[in-house]
């Protein structure tokens, strides 16, 4: 048996197969059959002692079945150690019950997982009072990575203006705003936001001035509904700058949205590759891969010795 390999799910084909190459191990993707009834058929590639399945859990309902039929045939066809690779993964913003009857899928999920993988890698999973992912995933390897360096890495691609500001939308953004704006020697800003529901929220900045006759670079974890977006580039576009591009991580909202956006004034929307979809620009192949290293044999840790 082959000491490590990488298997995808159909939906994963934008990252599963390059991350294979880049780590210098076989790739397989997983065939998913589906039945009249509905139901799902999993047949997964030759298993290795460990085997990286690729998965990223936007639209999740539908890949979590497949997943569990997936390592189900790993683990008995003699796969040692499942790891799953995630960038965008679902189900985390419900860390609790808000009202009485609902249930916390953070805590279902996470017990889901936990049982079925040895180790979860994501990006900027959508935390909220979760201290730590680890918590998230009791008893097993939990990596939350930052994508603060493969933005920083793409936005000194685009020769940003010395007098850029680079804007997050609420308190939860200020740890990379402040993180990127530091490594490019950028001004920063992070407005106050208030969620009135799923799509509707209140955004307003104390320094508005800072922004006139300035570019400015928003960057933001996730867009879904795109309230957030909306409501933060017309409060900036009341203060002047030059223009206003927005940085998404996770890239969630439908491609149709994207006419009301520049309504509001957003010139472009570039995203990282956590999740397919037309904006994406920025890829987190690196940084995954620099995470799996030490799940390959023979490929040392970054900054390690071979």
């Amino acid at each position: 048996m082959i000491r490590s390999a990488v298997q995808w799910l159909p939906t994963s084909t934008h990252f599963g197969p390059r991350l294979a190459e880049t780590l210098g191990i076989v790739g397989h993707e997983i065939i998913l059959h589906r039945f009249p009834d509905g139901e799902l058929r999993a047949t997964v590639g030759p298993a290795a002692i460990t085997t990286i399945v690729c998965c990223s859990l936007n639209q999740p309902n539908e890949k979590l079945i497949a997943l569990l039929f997936a390592a189900e045939a790993l683990r008995r066809n003699g796969a040692k150690r499942l790891v799953l690779v995630s960038p965008y993964l679902g189900y985390m913003r419900q860390d609790a019950a808000f009202h009485p009857g609902e249930a916390i899928s953070q805590h279902a999920i996470g017990a889901l997982l936990a049982s079925t993988f040895d180790r979860v890698i994501t990006v900027d999973a959508h935390l909220h009072r979760t201290p730590s992912l680890a918590s998230v995933f009791p008893g097993i390897e939990a990596d939350n990575l930052s994508a603060a360096p493969a933005i920083e890495a793409f936005l000194r691609t685009e020769t940003v203006a010395p007098t850029a500001v680079v804007v997050g939308p609420d308190e939860e953004s200020r740890t990379w705003v402040v993180e990127i704006a530091g490594r490019l020697g950028l001004s920063y800003s992070v407005a106050r936001k208030v969620r009135r529901s799923d799509q509707s929220v209140q955004i307003a900045f104390t320094d508005a001035t800072l922004f006139a006759g300035r570019p400015v670079f928003f960057i933001d974890d996730i867009v879904s509904s795109g309230g957030t977006l909306t409501a933060c580039a017309e409060a900036l576009a009341a203060s002047g700058p030059s223009s206003v591009e927005a940085i998404i991580v996770h890239a969630l909202f439908p491609p149709t949205l994207m006419t009301e956006f520049g309504r509001a004034g957003i010139r472009s929307i570039r995203s990282t590759n956590s999740a397919p979809h037309p904006t994406n620009a920025i890829s987190l192949d690196d940084l995954l891969a620099r995470a799996l290293r030490r799940e390959v044999v023979g490929i040392p840790e970054s900054g390690s010795p071979p």
